[in-house]
């Protein structure tokens, strides 16, 4: 199957020499355009997750749907490839399933809306977004159901759908949409920002292409895509091996009480290709934390990870992907067969970057290594009839620690997408009927490091009206690495207070829970490995922070510094770290914090938490 353009004028487009300094003018056009698709979202979304939070991704792409500008490229070449249908000027397509889309999204509450951009009957580009909705419908509120087991319990699945046919609004199809889902005056407003985004990065390009041509647009874009190529092919020759290395790490249950459950990669080079292949990945799960994870979208973090370390100046985009060889085995957890839940996929997807960092840095550690840090988007779902006996449902994202790397220590309490932003506390105690006690880093969070990992996040919430919470967050059980003699982070807790004093601890996959008005959650995020020795730290440095209340004095301890009245005890501090030095064994690449046996042994105990059995498959 493949989509057919229809255009009125079918003269091709033709490659043309475009100078340097009109290349960079439609370069940084393109991009201001790229721009402004956020900025009208923000201004027109109405739920949290998107308006504050910007739980988003714009891209603009030439005509072969090829990412030119934008954040989260791979969806419209993917789409165009299973869409069996024509498409014309004034033409919207909306879609959200995974198994109808080559998973160009990859779970259901992510709304994609595809804009053909057309001059003068004529298809020049593309402009696309997607957003994550606060509510699908389906078993639970939020609709990322832990205990689905097929993604028909996800919420409603619409397939790629005309949401305008020539201009023109379906309004029955809309309504028939928004009938399915539990907040449907947000989604209607989000998905019209994102019509309105795309619709304004059209007009955008299509200024560009009156101002310069048509020809002079698509040989401009293509010279970018030819940039990055160049660009990657040179970073695929100087970092990647053709020696295989290998590197797996653990998604720590499925919400069900199984667990871990391992990803495995492995990393080669033949010739100008960089080959990743996933053989020795968990079969898929029964639960929802399956990542259909589409291959371009991950030749997509690959040289967004690359390009950011080696050279941020490089304009990322699509233009790659033939360098870039993806093998992931059926049925695996990162390409579950239909129709296997996929909604709590947030969990796989973020546990990718700490693989892909790991396989990358492993050759060149001083350079490129990071530690594991913040690799998820944990979630609070609060929900219920407020004291007016209206509906509210609050989706939040938490925030974490980023790790520690070669150029430095890692942030604290940031989140794993670099665009994304926290939902200032006055909004949602305004929305909701809830306060929030506490929003503050947790000390001694970050693993120590001659780099210190960023410290995770301690929110409290208090709950202001009966209802019921959910949460979904990962790195209980497995720690955060650390790397080249940095410790592991902190791994995250979810505490439950009681209004009349009693506590419970809630694990990190779950739903349905009560909550009474005055019950408080600690909800605690975890905190980013530790990256090199952490006895070589500047103790001056680590008294800072101590200042700062990032690391308590006890703490400091970790790095071998002895504070003694608000200052270093040098000769203390010196004794310390010849001791400490002497004592430790050999400085391992990866600090793990213990085999994944020694951690289930250490589980109760460490956690609050029964140990998850071995998944079967």
């Amino acid at each position: 199957m493949t989509a057919t353009i229809i255009q009125t004028n079918n003269q091709a487009l033709q490659s043309v020499e475009v100078d340097g300094v009109t290349v960079d003018l439609i370069e940084n056009a393109l991009r201001n355009a790229r721009e402004e698709m956020d900025a009208v979202l923000f201004r027109t979304a109405m739920s949290p997750g998107i308006r504050e939070q910007g739980d988003c991704f714009p891209m603009i792409a030439n005509v072969e749907g090829k990412m030119v500008v934008g954040q989260f490229g791979s969806f419209i070449g993917p789409f165009l490839s299973a869409y069996d249908a024509e498409i014309e000027e004034g033409d919207i397509i909306l879609t959200n399933d995974p198994y109808l889309c080559n998973a160009a999204v990859s779970h259901l509450p992510d709304w994609v809306v595809l804009v053909p951009i057309f001059r003068n009957g004529r298809h020049i580009a593309w402009s696309a977004m997607f957003g994550h909705m606060s509510d699908n419908g389906g078993m639970v509120p939020g609709s990322i159901p832990i205990e689905a087991t097929t993604i028909f319990q996800e919420g409603i699945r619409i397939p790629p759908t005309k949401l305008y046919k020539k201009g023109v609004l379906q309004e029955d199809l809309l309504e028939l949409i928004l009938h399915n889902v539990r907040t449907p005056q947000w989604n209607r407003f989000d998905l019209n920002a994102l019509v309105a985004a795309c619709n304004t990065a059209a007009k955008r390009v299509v200024e560009l292409a009156e101002r310069f041509g048509d020809d002079v647009l698509y040989s401009t874009m293509d010279t970018m895509l030819q940039r990055n190529y160049d660009a990657m092919k040179h970073i695929i020759g100087m970092f990647i091996p053709e020696e295989p290395r290998e590197f797996e790490d653990y998604i720590c249950d499925d919400g069900m009480g199984m667990g871990p459950y391992k990803i495995k990669c492995t990393l080669w080079r033949e010739g100008d290709k960089a080959i990743f292949d996933f053989a020795g990945t968990d079969p898929q799960a029964q639960s929802s934390v399956n990542f259909f994870l589409n291959e371009d979208m991950f030749k997509m973090f690959f040289g967004s990870f690359t390009i950011n370390v080696v050279d941020p100046q490089i304009v990322f985009n699509d233009g790659f992907y033939d360098l870039v060889d993806v093998r992931i085995p059926e049925g695996t957890l990162l390409k579950p067969k239909y129709p296997a839940a996929l909604s709590g996929r947030t969990h796989a997807l973020g546990r990718i970057f700490d693989i892909l960092g790991a396989l990358l840095g492993m050759g060149a550690p001083e350079m490129m290594l990071n530690a594991a840090g913040f690799s998820d988007s944990p979630h609070l779902f609060y929900s219920g009839y407020d004291k007016k006996g209206e509906w509210f449902q609050l989706f939040q994202i938490g925030f974490g620690g980023v790790p520690g790397r070669p150029v430095g220590d890692g942030p604290d309490g940031h989140s794993l997408w670099p665009g994304f932003t926290n939902v200032p506390n006055e909004f949602i105690e305004s929305y909701f009927p809830l306060r929030i006690e506490r929003y503050e880093t947790i000390p001694d969070s970050g693993g120590a490091g001659l780099h210190r990992g960023g410290n995770g996040l301690s929110v409290a919430y208090r709950f202001l009206a009966d209802g019921q919470i959910g949460v979904h967050d990962e790195r209980w059980l497995t720690y955060p690495w650390g790397v080249l003699g940095g410790e592991t982070g902190r791994r995250s807790t979810k505490r439950l207070v009681r209004a009349d004093g009693s506590e419970e601890w809630l694990p990190a996959k779950v739903e349905g829970i009560k909550v009474k008005e005055g019950d408080i959650l600690y909800f605690n995020t975890w905190g980013g490995g530790g990256w090199g020795d952490p006895y070589a730290r500047d103790p001056e440095l680590v008294k800072t922070d101590v200042d700062r209340g990032l690391v308590t004095e006890a703490g400091a301890q970790r790095y071998g510094v002895v504070i003694e009245g608000g200052e270093v005890n040098v000769d203390a501090t010196h004794a310390m770290r010849q001791t400490l030095v002497a004592e430790r064994s050999e400085i391992p690449l990866f600090n793990r914090g213990g085999t994944v046996e020694e951690l289930r042994s250490r589980c109760e105990a460490e956690t609050h938490m029964s140990a998850p059995v071995a998944p079967t498959f």
